[in-house]
């Protein structure tokens, strides 16, 4: 991410009651300076398949409205982007939005509870196949930041034809792939930037939710991360990962849990959370969260790291592990094809070296 080049800037409603009745009909180009998130088109289409119509949901601050396709389960209204694909008696549905109120569940969160095959899409991708929520056939994607889900809605779509229309995925307007990915997550995120009401989602391999108005964090001005982080002893770098964003999460002055966000150019993702040992969410040993995947124990310096992961090679992983100056830690990583558990255990090693927190009781109480 470079300095020189501009943060994103996208088109926000002024006040719930503006949003659109029923989305509008817009396509990928236009739709770009509606949405906080790069916006995805297909450059080919399945076999037989000869009709794209996207629609967009545009942002708006907090309200309850009469709106088709808002969720039904807050008051948030922020921005998505829907495709539907359809022909020869076939037709599937592609819907991108940047999931940023918590992290991404096992990187796929639409197809939470199911078993996933993973799939390289290219510059280091991984689609993931399995069952959606609604028991369709559905895939699911991170790129630039964006999650792409894909649910198949009439007639049958192969593993490859799935896999093809990730891979042919183009970004609608290229040079906001720089701007997007030089914005700090902190700017980026509905939920950083609004109080909205929000339902506690899985976020792993293992256990740790956030509720209600708990997930309403006290973000640091993006500026102030990396001088905040240096004072707190924690790492602003991991590999080829950069901290852009924090957040101390409690109540009131008890702060109990410090979340860092970590980006790579490309737009992979580490969220890392620290808490005085027992003073938070995180709780030792893990449980697992009802998600198949495979978990194991591993050692660092004497000390036991609970690592879960969906695929050795690509991951998604997530690790926790207690440091010796009195800390609980869990590193949450994207899936990519040079993301896989040891690759990422080696970012734990690194992360867990570098850290320098005794003495920061002001954050962590």
């Amino acid at each position: 991410m470079s300095s020189s080049v501009p943060q994103w800037r996208w088109q926000i409603l002024g006040s719930a009651a503006d949003l659109d009745p029923v989305p509008p009909v817009i396509g990928e180009e236009a739709a770009q300076d509606g949405c906080n998130f790069v916006v995805w088109r297909p450059s080919a289409l399945p076999e037989g398949c000869d009709t794209s119509v996207g629609t967009i949901r545009r942002e708006a601050p907090p309200g309850r409205v009469d709106a088709e396709g808002r969720s039904p389960w807050s008051d948030a209204n922020p921005s998505g982007y829907r495709t539907e694909i359809s022909g020869g008696g076939r037709r599937l549905r592609l819907k991108q939005f940047l999931y940023d109120w918590a992290f991404p569940a096992a990187d796929h969160p639409c197809l939470w509870g199911s078993e996933t095959r993973p799939f390289e899409i290219g510059g280091g991708r991984v689609a993931w196949l399995g069952t959606d929520y609604l028991g369709h056939r559905a895939g699911s994607a991170r790129m630039a930041r964006t999650t792409v889900e894909l649910s198949v809605l009439e007639g049958e779509f192969s593993d490859e034809e799935i896999v093809a229309l990730f891979a042919a995925l183009r970004p609608a307007v290229p040079e906001v792939v720089a701007s997007v990915l030089a914005t700090p997550f902190r700017d980026l995120s509905y939920w950083a930037r609004h109080a909205a009401d929000m339902v506690s989602v899985p976020t792993g391999v293992f256990s740790f939710h956030r509720r209600g108005r708990e997930h309403e964090g006290d973000w640091i001005p993006s500026g102030d991360v990396t001088a905040f982080l240096t004072g707190q002893g924690v790492p602003v770098s991991a590999g080829g990962f950069r901290a852009d964003s924090a957040a101390t999460f409690g109540d009131g002055a008890d702060v109990r849990e410090l979340d860092v966000v970590y980006a790579s150019p490309s737009g992979g993702e580490l969220r890392l959370t620290a808490q005085r040992t027992g003073g938070g969410r995180l709780a030792f040993p893990p449980a697992r969260d009802k998600h198949p995947a495979a978990d194991e124990v591993r050692d660092l310096d004497g000390r036991p790291v609970h690592l879960g992961y969906l695929d050795a090679r690509y991951g998604a992983c997530d690790a926790w592990w207690q440091h010796p100056d009195g800390y609980d830690l869990r590193l949450l990583g994207s899936a990519g094809a040079d993301l896989g558990r040891e690759a990422f255990l080696g970012l734990v090693a690194e992360i867990d070296a570098a850290l320098r927190l005794a003495g920061n009781a002001e954050v962590l109480g």
